[in-house]
């Protein structure tokens, strides 16, 4: 059994896929700048469910043939540490991805949050966010819900189950029941709903969608079985229904390095850089 010392020191690799990069202090730790193409929007990314919720609204608001929000995703990859470069740095000093940069104007603003991009495209284009105070209300209620519950599902449940160098029963139990005990809210919240906001799809669907929807479709940790996910039976249909759309489609496999590498679209600097992929 594990004794905790009086005082913490880092003095060892900690195990597991992302011991090499994991440490406790911020900052650079080496001098690289981050690429521009030729868009006004940058992103930065992988595709995480973090990277995605990006992606996938950047291409719905595409898809609205609102030509503005037409970006470059450049990947970074977490597990190589491109997120601790000096550029990345600057423009996210939390070495996290995603991380946005809206050169429309002559300052550049660096966005940096999944939360925070999504709420900033949002009312930059005026799409994907209700425009009725109570329904607002709502959507940020469960955009901020997803915020904060998702650690427990991807930093908890996925990372004793799917990453850590052994599995151990009482992390893996603990959050395996706090993630169902999430999905069983869902599913209560989604009866007799298109969205989460009823009958209008936002930012609060996009960012669920990224976690618990890839998740209801066996997308996330090999896990489907596990968790019983399709016992959620509202949470299946919705995830189901998005999955389905165009814009879901190509969004999700933007700056992918995992899976089958048929559906992996490593950088995305045009439209056309899809007609490489059968969707």
């Amino acid at each position: 059994m594990y004794k905790p010392p009086k005082k913490w020191e880092w003095n060892k690799e900690n195990g597991g896929k992302f011991s090499k990069i994991n440490r406790p202090i911020s900052g650079s730790t080496f001098e690289r700048d981050l690429p521009i193409g030729k868009h006004k929007l940058q992103l930065y990314s992988q595709g995480t469910p973090n990277g995605v919720k990006i992606t996938i609204l950047l291409e719905e608001l595409l898809e609205l043939n609102i030509q503005e929000a037409d970006y470059d995703a450049w990947l970074i990859e977490i597990s190589k540490g491109d997120q601790f470069s000096s550029g990345f740095v600057k423009a996210n000093p939390n070495s996290k991805i995603p991380t946005l940069v809206d050169y429309t104007n002559d300052k550049p603003i660096y966005v940096f949050e999944s939360g925070s991009i999504l709420l900033y495209l949002a009312e930059k284009f005026n799409n994907f966010l209700p425009l009725e105070n109570e329904l607002k209300v709502e959507c940020m209620n469960w955009l901020f819900w997803q915020i904060s519950s998702a650690p427990y599902l991807g930093g908890g449940f996925g990372h004793f189950y799917n990453y850590a160098p052994e599995k151990l029963e009482y992390p893996i139990d603990r959050f395996a029941m706090e993630t169902k005990r999430q999905l069983d809210l869902l599913n209560k919240h989604l009866e007799n709903k298109n969205f989460i906001c009823g009958d209008q799809y936002t930012i609060s669907d996009i960012a669920i969608w990224s976690w618990y929807g890839q998740l209801t479709l066996g997308k996330l940790y090999s896990a489907a079985e596990f968790l019983d996910v399709s016992s959620y039976k509202n949470v299946l249909k919705w995830a189901e229904n998005i999955n389905l759309r165009p814009a879901v489609r190509r969004g999700k496999i933007v700056n992918k390095v995992s899976g089958n590498p048929s559906y992996q679209l490593r950088e995305r600097h045009s439209s056309d850089d899809f007609k490489k992929i059968n969707l």
